[in-house]
């Protein structure tokens, strides 16, 4: 009986075959902007498809920065699989991770995929030599666009056109930037069609980072009365200089301070017409994998390198702690994955990069922080017991059983949050006598998961034991 099953595994492809992965990657997308998930009125009819068609996991974080390009930190974590002190280390020199051949894409090419790339890198290292095929691969993001910033303000004209071609940024050579990669993506799933190997594609959008341009009918869509403020809107963040979170920092630099109902609702408009614009490229993809016949045969993982505020608790950029920044979507779907499900298990977006690995049936190196999602979504428990967050020596934060700490050494201040009860972090109960338990445990955890993590904030010094 044994050798006749491995005669007809052997002759059966499609079940002997490896999975193909397709990762979708968007910048700048926090976990709130897709309709499916009941937090905003947006347009997202694909990505609600794909929730359908498969797993949502709904608490999926970043895991911080050592500088105030998130991207750069999430994305070398993304590739490298090192947490983020660890990834900090190598992110200057990833070119020797290249070499020594233990990259993402080269462990799966390794595996025996065909590789290919195209969008948004900003690693340092050549991805044309990751990948066996690449395609426009962009910088961080386009050329500043100066009208874009510190707008709009009232009674004043704005100059910023978000479907004015004539500004640039993502108009850069005539095509929007998103048709770009779906376009591409289109043209490699149409080239791994006539292959024998299984292809890992890595799509890495651009939106909806800033500048935030969508062509008009995608704009009109979200007219201001459409737009409804943040329940945590601030017009100011009290901490804001000592956290890194001031008015100088580019994301912030976005819109005036302090912040208006004007900008806040402007700018969440065409964060939005953005996103629908995106969500439109990704149903052209998953229409193309439908039509090649191998979506059967194929993981889809959506997901972002972080999210980001515009507007909520007066902040705009994602340098910060909350979940609107920490927090991103994360949908996954693919042979015998619980279509329309939510797992609220804690991860880290990082965990696709070991997922595909597991997928791909190629071990794991030692230096991987991050987990296989494949046993969460069989049913077992989150591996990580609290959820680290860091940003440069200014932010320090732990989730764990649906309370958050947030600790600014500078600024010499904690915050705590129920976010069961309070998800939108508005009541600070850091000064509550009856909550001081609860703030030492936590800070004992966060300091505890600091020093495994490799931090060099020592915590201790400013808040104590």
């Amino acid at each position: 009986m044994k050798a006749l099953l491995a005669l007809f595994l052997l002759a059966s492809p499609l079940l002997a075959a490896k999975p193909n992965v397709l990762f979708l990657f968007a910048d700048d997308f926090s976990y709130e902007a897709v309709r499916a998930f009941g937090h905003t009125d947006i347009d997202t009819p694909n990505l609600d498809r794909l929730a359908a068609r498969g797993t949502t996991f709904t608490r999926a974080y970043n895991m911080g920065s050592w500088s105030g390009a998130v991207c750069v930190a999430s994305r070398t974590m993304l590739i490298s699989g090192r947490s983020v002190w660890s990834a900090n280390k190598i992110h200057k020199t990833t070119d020797a991770e290249r070499k020594a051949g233990v990259l993402w894409p080269q462990l799966m090419k390794k595996a025996g995929y065909k590789t290919y790339m195209t969008g948004k890198w900003h690693i340092e290292t050549d991805a044309a030599k990751c990948f066996d095929v690449t395609r426009d691969v962009r910088a961080g993001m386009p050329k500043t666009v100066a009208s874009s910033y510190n707008r709009p303000i009232a009674g004043q004209p704005d100059a910023w056109s978000p479907y004015d071609k004539s500004l640039g940024g993502f108009w850069e050579g005539g095509t929007h930037w998103s048709e770009v990669v779906s376009n591409h993506t289109l043209d490699f799933l149409a080239d791994a069609k006539q292959g024998s190997d299984p292809f890992f594609i890595y799509a890495a959008f651009n939106a909806p980072h800033d500048p935030r341009q969508a062509p008009k009918e995608f704009v009109d869509r979200y007219p201001l009365s459409r737009i409804a403020m943040p329940a945590n809107f601030l017009p100011e963040y009290p901490h804001k200089d000592a956290i890194g979170c001031q008015h100088k920092l580019r994301d912030e630099n976005l819109a005036p301070m302090p912040r208006t109902e004007l900008a806040v609702k402007t700018h969440r408009a065409e964060y939005y017409a953005l996103i629908t614009h995106l969500d439109a490229q990704i149903g052209r993809i998953l229409d193309a994998l439908d039509a090649s016949g191998q979506a059967d045969n194929t993981w889809i993982f959506f997901t972002a390198d972080h999210g980001l505020a515009v507007g909520h608790h007066g902040l705009f950029g994602k340098q910060n702690m909350y979940d609107h920044s920490v927090r991103v979507p994360f949908l996954v779907a693919g042979p015998g994955v619980a279509k329309g499900a939510k797992n609220d298990a804690s991860i880290y977006l990082q965990d696709v990069m070991a997922t595909a690995l597991d997928l791909a049936g190629a071990e794991k190196p030692a230096h991987v922080f991050f987990n296989s999602l494949r046993p969460l979504l069989n049913g077992d428990k989150s591996r990580y017991e609290s959820v680290y967050g860091a940003y440069l020596e200014l932010q320090r934060a732990i989730t764990h059983e649906g309370w958050k700490l947030i600790a600014y050494p500078k600024a010499k201040v904690l915050r705590l949050y129920h976010l069961a009860d309070d998800p939108q972090e508005m009541q600070d109960l850091a000064a509550k006598p009856e909550h001081a338990a609860k703030v030492k445990d936590l800070l004992q955890r966060l300091v505890k998961l600091s020093t495994e993590l490799g931090d060099q904030v020592d915590l201790t010094k400013v808040f104590g034991d």
